[in-house]
Parts: structure tokens; C-alpha cells; sequence
């Protein structure tokens, strides 16, 4: 009998061990931590062609036009219309604000491409995935009181993207340390291209400054633009007497700055007229 014994207590060990490693697994009791405390893998938004957070939480899907609260803030003015190439604050808020909560979200085109790109805000937000980008909450970020609003910056794709749609999902957690009876809340949210016609330059301050270097003997001017336009350029002298002409050529949006060599330049005061899209902007220059 005693040689029996030891093989069988042997056996009930190994199993009693194998046991302890499911449940840790399984992340359920011994107080582990819930699953995706901060953030989930990329893919889990119910975007066209991906899952949603219903794959790590049994909880069930539902529609949450009214829970999740998402905004797109031109500083402090919500927009319905983005102008390409700008950048724009993100907030959402999910309305019940439950004890814990999470969330995704990514923004993409009407060919289900990344339509922008996200930056995360430290501590409240974390951008991950390779081609497209997520935004998720963080293990910082996950109570109602720690992070009542999330908030991230979207830079809005090029020109001609047409309407960008959010996606999101997000997680009104039970808190009970385990991934059951949680309720995943899946919206989308849809912003226009601003058309030409809404974006007139002469509406916006360009910030043109014109000054003269010294030390390379140039009039360097910067200025910015709030969509790709056409830019020319033309300088001239006291008299009128036009001393320098660059010819058109395609602007970006943002910060824009051209160096013009000037050896030929005389000391005296000179008017630096810049032309976007036909429509002017001055600024004086002097040349000691």
C-alpha cells in the first residue's frame, strides 16, 4: 500500500496546481486586476471588418447613441464640419459615468482607412495599433472619478477625405473584478469635410511677418494657412517699383516660411505683398 500511496497523493498535487493556474487565468477571484485595465489590443471599436469589446467582456452589446458623448472641439467650439489638415481636441463621455468604465475609438474613412491621426493625452488616453490608430483609456483613466471626460487631439486627414465617422465602444463595467455582466455600448459619430466655400482665407489672421536678416542678406517672411491654397509673392521698393517676384506655388496647411535673397537691395523700406489665392496681404520690411 505505501507504494501506491505516493504515485496517487503525487497526482492529486499536480492537479490541485494546474487548477490554481486556470483560475489565475481565467482572472477570476484572488483579487486579480479585470482584463484590459488599460486599454484594449487594437480592433475592438464595431467598426466595419472588426470585433468589439464583447470579445474579452461576456457582457452584451448595445446601442449607445445616447450613452457614449463624443465632441469635436475647435478650442472650445464643438464643429460638425472638419477643415483638412487642422487639429482638433476630442472628448467623450460616457453619460452615466459608471464607477468602472473603458472605452475605443478610431476614426475612418467611407473606404474604412485612418482618417487623421490621434494623439493621446498622458495619463488619460493611449493611442496604440500600426496602420490604424486607437484611442483607449488608460489604467489611470478607467473610474468616474478619475477621468470623468477622456480626451485625445485628432489631426484631420488631407483634403478630398470626405466624411470622417468615429467609432466607438465603450464599457459600463459591473466592477466585480471579473469580465461578466459587463455592458459594451457601440456608436458611431460622422463629421463633414468643410467645402471650399466654408473656408475663406481672408476670414482668418495669417500672422505674415517680413523681416530682414543681416547675416545671410535676406527678407524672410512666414505665414499660415488654414488649407493647401496657391501662393505668389512680389516686394516692392518706396517709389512702387516692383524689386522682387516669386511665382505661384502650392502652400501648406500650417507654417509656411520663404527666405528671398536680396544682394541687389539698397538700405531704405520695402512693402512684401503676399497673395493667397489671389488674395493680398502686406507687411513692411526695412533694410538698414
Amino acid at each position: 500500500m505505501k507504494k501506491i500511496i505516493l504515485p496517487v497523493l503525487f497526482i492529486a498535487i499536480s492537479i490541485a496546481v494546474l487548477a490554481l493556474r486556470n483560475h489565475s487565468n481565467l482572472n477570476i477571484g484572488l483579487g486579480m486586476s479585470p482584463h484590459n485595465s488599460g486599454g484594449s489590443t487594437p480592433g475592438k471599436t464595431g467598426a466595419p471588418g472588426e470585433q468589439n469589446c464583447t470579445q474579452c467582456h461576456s457582457g452584451s452589446a448595445q446601442d449607445g447613441t445616447l450613452e457614449n458623448k463624443l465632441m469635436v472641439m475647435d478650442d472650445t467650439t464643438p464643429i460638425t464640419n472638419y477643415v483638412p489638415g487642422q487639429q482638433y481636441t476630442v472628448t467623450l463621455q460616457m453619460t452615466s459615468n459608471p464607477a468602472k468604465k473603458g472605452f475605443q475609438a478610431t476614426a475612418l474613412t467611407g473606404t474604412t482607412a485612418m482618417a487623421g491621426t490621434f494623439t493621446g493625452q498622458s495619463g488619460n488616453t493611449n493611442i496604440n495599433g500600426t496602420i490604424k490608430k486607437y484611442a483607449n483609456h488608460t489604467s489611470t483613466s478607467n473610474t468616474s472619478t478619475s477621468a470623468p471626460i477622456w480626451t485625445w487631439t485628432w489631426t484631420a486627414p488631407e483634403a478630398g477625405t470626405g466624411n470622417v465617422t468615429f467609432y466607438v465602444a465603450s464599457n459600463k463595467s459591473n466592477n466585480n473584478g471579473m469580465t461578466s455582466g459587463d455592458q459594451i455600448y457601440l456608436s458611431q459619430h460622422i463629421f463633414s469635410e468643410a467645402s471650399s466655400a466654408e473656408i475663406d482665407e481672408s476670414s482668418f489672421d495669417h500672422h505674415l511677418v517680413a523681416t530682414w536678416n543681416g547675416y545671410t542678406n535676406s527678407v524672410n517672411t512666414t505665414f499660415h494657412l488654414e488649407k493647401n491654397a496657391f501662393i505668389s509673392l512680389n516686394i516692392v521698393d518706396a517709389t512702387g517699383k516692383s524689386v522682387y517676384n516669386k511665382s505661384a506655388f502650392k502652400g501648406s496647411v500650417g507654417k509656411n516660411a520663404i527666405e528671398i535673397p536680396s544682394p541687389g537691395f539698397s538700405s531704405g523700406m520695402y512693402i512684401v505683398n503676399l497673395f493667397i489665392d489671389n488674395k493680398p496681404l502686406s507687411k513692411k520690411v526695412i533694410i538698414p
